[in-house]
């Protein structure tokens, strides 16, 4: 029987690993950027706090969505690193990421819209292209395929 059945209240890089289902590289590159932090004990090796498995967990969560690591940071930063994050604080930044989602899949839905007039073309030049040339700017630059002319960012 084990002495002490209490959760260890700091783990190795390797059990912040296994329990978050990340590898170890991972966790070093979320240290680098901020996102995440660590100790090191006497023999210098990183230690990690417990509540590091939630914030890993949130990572995960923003990345699966889409959400940018330097936004994440950003976001993480207003809240402690050694604490659980409150469901407050929780709440408010899903919110957040709720409405960046929402104006994604917003121009996502116009672009898709917009290629159905593309469609047969190919060449995305034509004066009415919503995608590449809105408002035929192009027009402006002089004539043929101005956007294939390797020479046209000399001038």
């Amino acid at each position: 029987m084990k002495k002490n059945s209490y959760p260890k209240p700091m783990l190795t890089p390797g059990e912040v690993a296994k329990r978050s289902g990340v590898a170890v590289s991972a966790l070093h590159f979320y240290e680098s950027k901020g996102l995440i932090t660590s100790t090191r004990n006497a023999g210098n090796q990183r230690r990690y706090n417990r509540d590091v498995l939630r914030r890993v967990a949130i990572i995960k969560i923003a990345q699966r969505i889409g959400i940018p690591l330097s936004t994440v940071s950003e976001n993480l930063a207003h809240m402690p690193g050694d604490k659980r994050i409150s469901t407050k604080a929780w709440e408010a930044l899903t919110e957040q990421w709720r409405q960046e989602l929402t104006r994604r899949i917003e121009t996502l839905t116009h672009l898709r819209d917009d290629l159905d007039g593309c469609i047969g073309c190919g060449c995305l030049s034509m004066r009415d292209c919503p995608l590449r040339n809105p408002g035929d700017k192009l027009a402006q630059e002089g004539t043929g395929a101005i956007l294939l002319d390797p020479h046209r960012d000399e001038e």
